[in-house]
């Protein structure tokens, strides 16, 4: 017969100390993570930190039932996004659910008729004509207002960039955008849309119009109310630039704002809308294959070409900055490039384009002919005060149900619960370090649902130490000493517990994907939970039982370990009794 190995362990024992310190390093990482991203604490959702919820749904338009898919999803969110940083609120969150859902929270209790009527109505593009633009930043006092001169050499007239360097500058997907003078600065565009480093002597600086105002200004009706608005438009007022656009007609000149190459604030003074962004049949983003430059192609419907046609004629013939059109979304102007020729069908604009200015620009021209609507399907309203008590009592349930649960534990297991209890610690550090990231990570907002599945996830975890310690105790019970116990009973607790789990975490999972909304959050939290349970009970529980049953106090049964074997009905095994066996008597 062979001699076992020496030194060789039991089976399931491993190397316990191994394992308590990976989930320890681990502990010690998320922690560090977590205070030197900053956020401490998970980021609270409407429901507990208050404000408003809204949920649309999208539809598609008859004969366009594809148009629901994830690309224009994307685009309606980031209109929406625009939109709702127009109320001013710079914590608001957009963001999908699911293949056809839109979530908008606006925390703090803002005004829930003015939400809904931003987020809720169809996005309008237009393109109108430029008639008159000026910087939209407050002008330091007493500064000159000269106007612009042909000179490319007078940069300091009005800051403006010189002839080189005119259509050429272009970020964040404002194609064509004017500095902040007179001058164009409008992107060239290959065979559609060219820029005009020519300075306009029709425009000044202070966004007054010359003694001699072009007839394209004339024809554009900037009577006296529009340019006393234009004169006292400041663009860095978030919220004066929301109501600047607010209540004017497609068929009305306008005043707008928007940003140049250089994140400067411009004002315009723009003509009737002369092409809805519904004529548009598509915008995309590509390369050119001449330059290898990013730049944006449009096409136009029929009715959508012809009118465009017939504007960039009028335009081609006019100066800076008359030669140029505004892409208007949602009163912004988003683009402003200059016109040279006449076009038609398609167009491009092109200029100094990455990848992202570039599609951010062909999403926000593609959404005006985006073949969606939104349907309202939910509108929840909550104050930061009724936030804070839901908040309040839900700690409060989960407090309580823990403390039931510490009590079940220490009077049915004793010495075993103090395990228990470091455990459930463990799987608490764990759960709150690990929601606080994923808040900056991915959005994760703590809702009610949400602390409502982490209150479930304590009757969860502490069922799993039930099921290993219920397994060690039947092996003592069969009369095996603890360490034995141990490594025999874990086997079988292993199973268990992996199948329990898997079925709660099924569970969650397919609730995440068929539910909308809140309910996600308690779908979320009891899926993670289940799974910190798992890693929780392999690396921590198991290990620290294997390192105590070594330990005196457990090893021998004592009255409070909680394997006592007398309380676990176990009676002193026979077998260790040496039996006697009487001698045969001898015949005489």
């Amino acid at each position: 017969m062979a001699a076992p190995k020496k030194g060789r362990r039991q089976p399931g024992q491993g190397r316990p100390g191994r394992a308590l310190a990976l989930i320890l390093i681990t502990l010690v990482a998320l922690t560090g993570g977590m205070f030197l991203s900053g956020h401490t604490t998970p980021r609270l959702g409407i429901d507990l930190a208050g404000g408003t919820s809204i949920t649309l749904q999208a539809r598609s338009e008859p004969g366009q039932e594809s148009a629901v898919n994830q690309t224009n999803m994307n685009t309606a969110v980031g209109i929406i996004e625009r939109r709702v940083n127009g109320l001013g609120v710079s914590e608001a969150e957009v963001q999908t659910q699911g293949t056809d859902h839109i979530i908008v929270n606006i925390p703090k209790g803002t005004n829930e008729k003015q939400a809904r009527e931003q987020v809720g109505t169809t996005a309008q593009l237009f393109f109108r004509p430029v008639l008159q633009l000026a910087s939209g930043e407050p002008a330091p006092e007493g500064s000159p207002s000269p106007s612009a001169s042909g000179s490319p050499d007078e940069a300091e007239q009005g800051d403006g960039d010189k002839a080189t360097e005119g259509g050429d500058k272009a970020t964040d997907g404002k194609s064509g955008e004017p500095e902040a003078t007179p001058t164009t600065q409008g992107r060239a565009a290959s065979g559609a849309l060219k820029a005009d480093a020519t300075p306009s002597p029709s425009a000044s600086v202070d966004g007054k119009a010359d003694p001699t105002p072009s007839p394209s200004a004339s024809e554009g009706g900037s009577d006296e109310a529009l340019m006393k608005k234009f004169e006292a438009l400041t663009c860095t007022d978030t919220k004066e630039r929301t109501a600047a656009a607010e209540g004017t007609k497609p068929s009305e000149p306008m005043v707008g704002c928007g940003q140049n190459s250089a994140g400067q604030w411009e004002k315009y003074i723009l003509g009737p809308a002369a092409v809805a962004g519904t004529e548009i049949d598509d915008a995309s983003a590509v390369i050119d294959e001449r330059t290898g430059q990013w730049i944006v192609t449009m096409d136009f419907s029929s009715k959508g070409a012809d009118a465009f046609s017939k504007i960039t004629s009028e335009l081609k013939t006019q100066q800076p900055p008359m030669n140029q059109f505004g892409i208007v979304l949602d009163g912004e102007v988003v683009s402003a490039p200059s016109v040279q020729t006449t076009l038609s069908k398609s167009a491009q604009i092109s200029g100094s384009f990455t990848q992202e200015s570039s599609q951010e620009l062909a999403n926000m021209l593609s959404y005006g002919a985006l073949p969606l609507s939104f349907v309202e399907e939910s509108v929840t309203s909550v104050t930061a005060a009724l936030g804070g008590e839901q908040l309040e009592a839900g700690l409060i349930a989960g407090g309580i149900g823990l403390i039931l649960v510490i009590v079940y534990l220490v009077v049915y297991y004793r010495g075993l619960s103090l395990i228990a209890i470091i455990s459930l610690l463990m799987s608490a550090a764990l759960t709150y370090t690990i929601m606080v990231l994923l808040g900056p990570a991915i959005g994760f907002a703590l809702n009610l649902p949400a602390v409502c599945g982490a209150i479930v996830a304590i009757g969860i975890t502490a069922d799993s130490f039930i099921v290993f310690f219920e397994r060690v105790r039947d092996e003592i019970r069969e009369g095996r000493s603890l360490q034995p116990a141990v490594a025999r009973g874990w086997p079988r607790a292993r199973r268990t517990i992996l199948v329990s789990d898997f079925v709660s975490f099924l569970s969650a999972a397919v609730l995440f994907v068929v539910t909308v909304g809140k309910v996600q959050g308690f779908a979320f939290t009891l899926g993670l939970t289940t799974l910190l349970d798992v890693v929780v009970v392999f690396f921590f529980t198991k290990p620290l039982l294997t390192i105590l049953a070594r330990k005196k106090f457990f090893a021998s049964g004592h009255p409070w370990s909680g394997l006592d074997p007398k309380r676990l009905g176990v009676k002193p095994p026979l077998r260790r009794a040496r039996r006697t066996v009487p001698a045969d008597p001898k015949e005489a």
